[in-house]
């Protein structure tokens, strides 16, 4: 059977901010309440989906949740309209308005765990949405998430959408940031390596928390129904999460049989990887190509500032691989020279580089990997998707046009407390949904 890896970018909302909200990610601290540029940011992402699509990948996107949910402070003892309930918001809770205005889904990574039909028991396609609970203004995408996921994979032959997990510190999940896919270049095999940070209550970080529970990883193994060799845990690095490395796919990433990832990023590393080898060999009959780049080459702070593995590599119809940078990676003498050193070694397949500039998302903590989800599908499963959110000429013209009409150049801080946005934002995601034939599927549009 033929598969092919589809990748779903997250498109940036209209109520694209800087509130800083995320505790570990360095970027979204550094940045909080300085002015974000919404219509910069959605088309930088748009033009990241349009550059895969014309190298002949097939390019799908999941669209912003209704932000701000007024439902959640509604819950919190807020009461009257609309306007009285973010007035009040704005002056008595303001870090609780930028929380529910958060644009956040844009980074599809995690939105879900995916474990492909060729990697299960019962030979379907298996997604749980992330419950996220680490994080407040996280933790609020996971009900529409699944809603979303179960428009887009409604056949039940097919796919199967799960609950997200329970909301309980024991089941925190962070989604396919903290989840790799290394399978055959045919893709019809694989290992699922799911990496988490603490172990039940158990965290041996001692700046920030760690975000993914062992427990959340075994759960989504289980209910994902995964032949036994079809996948490996692995820990994070305690040390490496306290210098900022919140999530996996800030410091490793992966493509079919290719392993880009630091010395600091697991522990035991040495061990963990060569058992990895071992157990990919015999799930693939093929070797598990891995580049670990040194301290001495590159220090994990900054691997952090310019997110080099959340690159995101992608194999072309000619077989070889591209990896797709930020420029943030282009302007560093040591993050480029690694991308330049990789792609002139052919014991690697990288061969090219293509650098794009995410400012907007980079500068909020999130980079070419943090903005997609991976799903490997059979030529059957595609076609039995959505199509409305697959990325065709036509739509990026009518997405753009669509950006333009709708988006704020800037967004102060201030901006939160206008009552104006909401309006804005309401009439931006009506027509989306329009475009891509997704019906009614905001709260507002009920």
């Amino acid at each position: 059977m033929s598969y092919r890896e589809v990748n779903f970018d997250g498109l940036v909302g209209p109520n694209h901010n800087y509130a800083g909200l995320a505790a570990g990610n360095l970027a979204s601290s550094k940045n909080s309440n300085c002015t974000s540029y919404p219509r910069q940011a959605a088309l930088q992402g748009l033009e990241k989906m349009k550059f895969l699509h014309d190298q002949g990948l097939t390019q799908g996107l999941l669209p912003p949740q209704q932000r701000p949910d007024l439902k959640i402070l509604r819950k919190l003892g807020f009461s009257g309209n609309d306007n009285q309930i973010l007035a009040k918001a704005y002056k008595l809770k303001p870090h609780l308005l930028a929380a529910v205005y958060s644009a956040s889904s844009m980074w599809t990574a995690n939105c879900a765990t995916i474990t492909p039909s060729c990697d299960t028991k019962d030979n379907k396609v298996h997604l749980t949405p992330a419950n996220l609970i680490s994080n407040f203004h996280r933790s609020i995408e996971a009900d529409f998430s699944q809603t979303l996921l179960k428009k887009i994979f409604k056949n039940s032959k097919h796919f199967k959408v799960h609950n997200p997990l329970p909301k309980s510190d024991s089941f925190s999940d962070e989604g396919a940031a903290n989840h790799m896919r290394l399978s055959s270049k045919s893709l019809d095999s694989g290992i699922g390596l799911f990496v988490y940070g603490r172990q039940a209550k158990t965290s041996s970080t001692k700046k920030f928390i760690a975000r993914q529970n062992l427990t959340a990883s075994e759960q989504v193994i289980f209910s994902h129904n995964i032949k036994t060799e079809c996948y490996q845990l692995a820990q994070q690095n305690p040390s490496a999460i306290d210098f900022g490395v919140f999530h996996n796919d800030v410091i490793s990433t992966s493509n079919e049989n290719f392993l880009f990832t630091h010395q600091e990023a697991f522990t035991k590393q040495k061990d963990f990887l060569k058992e990895l080898q071992e157990n990919y060999y015999r799930v693939t009959n093929q070797e598990l190509l891995i580049k670990s780049i040194s301290n001495s080459d590159l220090s994990v702070k900054e691997a952090i500032k310019t997110y080099i593995f959340n690159t995101q590599i992608v194999t072309l119809g000619s077989g070889q691989m591209k990896i797709i940078a930020p420029t943030e990676c282009e302007n560093s003498p040591e993050a480029s020279k690694i991308i330049l050193d990789l792609i002139s070694d052919n014991s690697y397949p990288v061969s090219s580089v293509k650098y794009l500039d995410l400012k907007q998302s980079m500068s909020n903590g999130g980079g070419p990997a943090c903005l997609r989800l991976r799903v490997t599908l059979s030529k059957e499963e595609l076609d039995q998707i959505h199509q409305g959110v697959l990325i065709t000429d036509s739509l990026y013209i009518k997405l753009k046009a669509w950006i333009n009409r709708h988006y704020r150049e800037e967004l102060n801080p201030i901006d939160l407390g206008d009552p104006l946005l909401i309006g804005e934002i309401h009439n931006a995601l009506d027509e989306l949904s329009q475009i891509l034939h997704l019906g009614n599927i905001y709260p507002f549009q009920k």
